[in-house]
């Protein structure tokens, strides 16, 4: 955590893409406490906020978790395909088109 807090700016991308167990859940609790009112974190996930209790496996961590992070944050929520999905699917169009001609 030391180390951790000289950085101005933590990014974590994906949450809840992976389910944690309890002791990464832990420690994942323990940086973003660690951050509070000390350092920016930056978050995604394609999950609601009210999905995150079943990736941390705890209700109350997330809930604790989530309060740190929305305190002094502005919460984007992005709707539409993401970039690599959009990507795939202009492939498979452009592949469609050549087979057919």
């Amino acid at each position: 955590m030391k180390k951790i807090r000289r950085y101005k700016l933590i990014i974590v991308d994906e949450v809840g893409y992976i389910p944690f167990d309890q002791d990464a859940a832990n420690l994942f609790f323990q940086l973003i406490a660690s951050r509070y009112e000390q350092g920016s974190v930056m978050v995604t996930s394609n999950l609601p906020f009210g999905g995150w209790g079943e990736t941390f496996s705890d209700d109350v961590v997330a809930a604790a978790m989530i309060d740190r992070l929305v305190h002094h944050a502005d919460v984007l929520t992005l709707t539409g395909d993401s970039y690599c999905t959009r990507q795939r699917r202009e492939l498979l169009a452009k592949e469609n088109r050549v087979s057919r001609d």
